[in-house]
């Protein structure tokens, strides 16, 4: 685990030129890009990023830890939004748009919670969303049946269309997300064939992240 004592100059700069060139390689090859190529382009030694992150979650929470908060923030403005539906389309739509326009949060978002902080993040941002949610479905615009679990569907779809189209057509997933939005209006809705996913099968789904390689 990381100590609390302030570091000192020299071991700041080392840890300050590693996070930056995670972020670096994680933007352009993904979360489980080398560890060694980080260290490379830090100029330091791959001793040197071990002893600073013992473990490639340590890594990505670090590279990660200035943009997580984004997604509660959407959340809190969403809640502001009187009409429910508005309300619900808002944060979806705009967590979507978060992801696509960031690498790193996009395919952390089909990933284990890398710490405690981001993990509390979350859980944070999932009590807004269920609120969203639960409104909605009260004002008998969002199907009934749709519980919050079920956004990992539209999650991990987003992510693998943001992946496919990002660089070729980067605002294809508005296309898909209408479709889906049109689904999930309450007019629309009929008997799904399958219960929902519950909360451990999508942690399990999410599985837990590996070590530095």
């Amino acid at each position: 685990m990381s100590s609390n004592k302030p570091l000192r100059l020299d071991a700041r700069r080392n840890r300050d030129a590693l996070v930056t060139a995670a972020r670096e390689v994680f933007a352009e090859r993904g979360l489980d890009a080398p560890v060694k190529e980080i260290a490379a382009r830090a100029g330091v030694a791959i001793g040197t990023l071990y002893n600073r992150f013992p473990t490639r979650d340590e890594l990505i929470a670090a590279a990660v830890e200035d943009r997580i908060e984004s997604g509660g923030r959407i959340a809190e403005q969403a809640l502001l939004i009187d009409d429910p539906w508005e309300s619900f389309t808002y944060l979806v739509e705009k967590v979507c748009e978060l992801q696509a326009g960031d690498r790193l949060l996009n395919e952390l978002a089909v990933r284990a919670a890398p710490s405690a902080a981001i993990a509390r993040a979350r859980e944070d941002g999932h009590g807004k969303m269920r609120e969203i949610v639960t409104r909605a479905q009260q004002a008998g615009v969002l199907r009934a049946d749709w519980v919050l679990e079920d956004i990992a569907f539209i999650t991990w779809a987003h992510t693998r269309i943001v992946e496919a189209t990002g660089t070729l057509a980067p605002d294809a997933w508005r296309r898909h997300l209408a479709f889906v939005f049109d689904g999930l209006r309450a007019a629309a809705a009929h008997p799904l064939p399958v219960p929902p996913i519950t909360e451990e099968q999508l942690m399990d789904a999410l599985g837990a992240g590996s070590e530095p390689s």
